[in-house]
C-alpha cells in the first residue's frame, strides 16, 4: 500500500503531461533501478483532447521500462504493464495506483528471484483516453508497440496489463476477445490452484493489453472491478483493499515464477 499512498496522496492526479506525472515516473524508475534493473525512459508526443470531461493540452508523455540486466529483447521474454497516469480530476487511487504498486513489488521479487522467462516491466504513460476511439487511448501501449521489432514481437510470449486490480473479492481475468486463450487459462488455472475467486471476461478493451492484441500478441487483463469513484477526486486510498491486492500479487507472481507466459 505504500505505493499506493504515494502515488494517490502524495502526488495526487497524474495527468500524462503534468508535472505531477513526471514525478511518479521519477518514484517509478527510481524504484526499478534500486531493484537492478536497467531503466529507460521512452517519451512519445500526445495530442491535446478532452479527458472524461477535461480539456487537457498536448505535450509529451513516456513509459517507464525495466529491463533485467543483459536483457535480449529478441529472445522469449514476458512483459508486465502498468498505467501511470490518471484522468486530470482523480488521485487515482485504484485506477491505477493500485496496478502499479502490484507492478514494482513484482519487479523487486523478479529481481530477488529470476523467471524462468525474462520479464519486462513498463509503467504505460497516457493510457487515459484524451477523446474517443482507440486512437485517443493508450497512447504509451500503442508507442511501444509501434517500436517493437518483428524480432522483439515474435519473443513476445505473454503481456499482461495491471489495471484497476485493488477493489472487489474476485479478480478479473480479461481479454478483448481478440488474443488466444492461454495466458488467460494459465492464470485461472493458477488462480483455481492458489484458490483465488476470479471472474473471466473477453470482451475488455479498456487497457493497454488491447495495443497488444490489436497486434496479435497473446494477453490478459488483470482488474477492472466497478467501484463508486471511478474517474472521479473520490479515487483515493481508502478505496483499495490489501487483501485483494495480495490476490493480485499471488496470482501474478505464481504466473511468472512458474514460467507459464507463452502457453499456446
Amino acid at each position: 500500500m505504500a505505493t499506493v499512498r504515494r502515488l494517490s496522496e502524495d502526488i495526487g492526479p497524474r495527468e500524462a503531461t503534468s508535472a505531477a506525472f513526471a514525478r511518479a515516473a521519477d518514484l517509478v524508475a527510481t524504484t526499478f533501478d534500486d531493484a537492478g534493473y536497467d531503466v529507460r525512459r521512452d517519451r512519445f508526443r500526445v495530442p491535446r483532447g478532452v479527458s472524461w470531461g477535461v480539456p487537457v493540452p498536448a505535450g509529451r508523455s513516456l513509459n517507464v521500462v525495466a529491463t533485467p540486466t543483459g536483457f535480449q529483447p529478441d529472445q522469449p521474454h514476458v512483459l508486465v504493464g502498468a498505467h501511470l497516469d490518471t484522468v486530470p480530476q482523480a488521485p487515482g487511487a485504484e485506477d491505477n495506483a493500485s496496478g502499479v504498486g502490484v507492478l514494482l513489488e513484482l519487479a523487486r521479487m523478479a529481481a530477488d528471484e529470476p523467471p524462468r522467462l525474462p520479464a519486462v516491466f513498463v509503467a504505460f504513460g497516457a493510457e487515459e483516453p484524451r477523446g474517443p476511439g482507440d486512437d485517443l487511448h493508450h497512447f504509451g501501449s500503442q508507442h511501444y508497440v509501434r517500436e517493437m521489432s518483428s524480432a522483439q514481437s515474435r519473443a513476445l510470449q505473454a503481456m499482461v496489463s495491471l489495471d484497476r486490480v485493488g477493489t472487489g473479492r474476485r479478480v478479473p481475468v480479461c481479454t478483448g476477445g481478440l488474443s488466444p486463450r492461454g495466458v488467460q487459462g494459465d492464470l485461472l488455472a493458477d488462480a483455481e490452484r492458489l484458490d483465488i475467486p476470479t471472474r473471466r471476461c473477453n470482451d475488455n478493451r479498456a487497457s493497454d493489453h488491447w495495443s497488444f492484441e490489436k497486434a496479435g500478441e497473446a494477453v490478459a487483463r488483470i482488474g477492472s472491478t466497478p467501484y463508486a469513484a471511478y474517474h472521479s477526486p473520490r479515487d483515493r486510498i481508502g478505496v483499495v483493499r490489501p487483501a485483494q491486492l495480495d490476490r493480485v500479487g499471488r496470482l501474478m507472481w505464481e504466473w511468472l515464477r512458474t514460467g507459464r507466459g507463452g502457453t499456446p
